[in-house]
């Protein structure tokens, strides 16, 4: 039996063991949530006298702490387990010698579950690698760890895209068929035309959510907070580009009550963020669920709050070189300039503010963390000067 997640890189874990073991495996795909209700009731049929020869598998999920003492148990009587995951929240698993937990291949680059999984069915014999399984796993490691951004690899992307397209039970067969009868993973067509048509729709949803952005501070991140339901990985990527003052992007999924945490930060762990909540994940990716101190904090906090505006992006004048203007949903304006002792000195409503700064990334980082303002067009920056000479000329 197979326990796994039922995003594509769990998926793609259900595959290659169906691949593997034919009919005698039985997959089941789950949320971080329903994962250790399933574990559970594992256990409650193969309890102690009633051992049978069934192995279990569980990839790309970790259990919590009494399940994983339950498993330990069930182990030490004779049960067999493996779970291979890859969340640096999961690492502590590795006390078990049921569990293999590696947030890095042996080569260095970062792993999934996926990748991790293949890599056990081969040496294990229960699987033979292959060109296009080879390529196939690549692609999914690609996409959960975000490397097919850096490496400009938009197939990567597109398989997940497929996913969200169909049903499960659809994927499945599809890539069990393709890899079956191809040498090389490829689209038809027909999935790039659709491809095509999904990607536009995707820029259209980001479009429209960059501007119900709101901005919050936790504890002592500064974060954005936004509501949606779908494209979370390409959303938060956007969002975290666009806002790059903040630490990390928080999406708020009611329907199912999930919290998803994202960054484009090197300096930040989301999934700290995440565990203060119950959750846990990627550095860059974590996720938990909505509790009642997470809706406190993310939604009661945020409800009156205005969305963040976007930087005006078609100015000749207004641009972030010596001097810059600012104005945030308040109508308090900001201005920034190098002064002649070589600091950054930034003016709030024609008051120079007491803070100073060596450069200016630092300057406009504290305005838009400070004050949530953003880039005005060029006439707000003339009127900013036109009535500094005039106040000017009055003293």
């Amino acid at each position: 039996m197979l326990l796994t997640h039922n995003d594509l890189d769990g998926i793609s874990c259900g595959i290659l063991a169906k691949i593997a073991f034919k009919e005698d495996v039985e997959v089941q795909y789950h949320s971080v949530n329903s994962l250790d209700y399933a574990v559970e009731k594992f256990l409650q049929i193969h309890s102690e006298g009633n051992l049978d020869r069934t192995k279990l598998y569980i990839t790309d999920l970790s259990v919590h702490q009494e399940n994983a003492k339950r498993l330990n148990e069930y182990v030490k009587k004779g049960g067999q387990v493996i779970l291979i995951d890859h969340h640096k929240s999961a690492l502590h698993l590795n006390n078990y010698s049921w569990a293999s937990v590696s947030v890095e291949e042996p080569n260095g680059g970062l792993a999934s579950a996926t990748s991790l999984f293949y890599e056990y069915l081969i040496k294990s014999k229960a699987l033979e690698s292959s060109k296009i399984l080879d390529e196939y796993v690549e692609l999914v490691r690609q996409y959960d760890t975000w490397e097919w951004e850096k490496n400009n690899n938009s197939q990567a992307k597109q398989l997940n895209d497929l996913l969200f397209l169909q049903s499960i039970e659809d994927f499945e067969e599809s890539i069990s068929n393709r890899i079956h009868d191809q040498e090389r993973f490829t689209f038809s067509d027909f999935e790039v035309k659709l491809l095509e048509m999904e990607e536009n729709k995707r820029d259209r949803y980001i479009r429209k959510k960059k501007r119900e952005t709101l901005q919050v501070n936790i504890t002592d991140a500064c974060v954005g907070v936004v509501y949606a339901e779908a494209y979370h990985s390409e959303l938060g990527n956007e969002l975290g580009k666009e806002y790059s003052h903040l630490d990390a992007i928080v999406i708020l999924n009611m329907g199912n009550r999930k919290v998803s945490f994202r960054t484009i930060h090197e300096d930040i762990d989301v999934s700290e963020i995440a565990a203060t909540f119950g959750g846990g994940g990627h550095a860059k990716a974590a996720g938990c669920s909505l509790t009642m101190e997470a809706y406190k904090q993310f939604v009661e906090k945020t409800f009156l709050l205005k969305p963040l505006r976007v930087d005006a992006t078609h100015n000749e004048l207004n641009q972030k070189t010596n001097c810059t203007h600012y104005q945030n949903n308040e109508k308090d304006q900001f201005f920034l300039y190098h002064s002649n002792t070589g600091k950054w000195i930034i003016e709030k409503n024609h008051k120079e503010l007491e803070d100073h700064f060596e450069t200016r990334d630092l300057a406009e980082r504290f305005i838009k963390r400070s004050y949530s303002a953003n880039l005005s067009k060029d006439e707000q920056l003339i009127n900013y000067l036109y009535d500094s000479y005039n106040r000017n000329q009055m003293e």
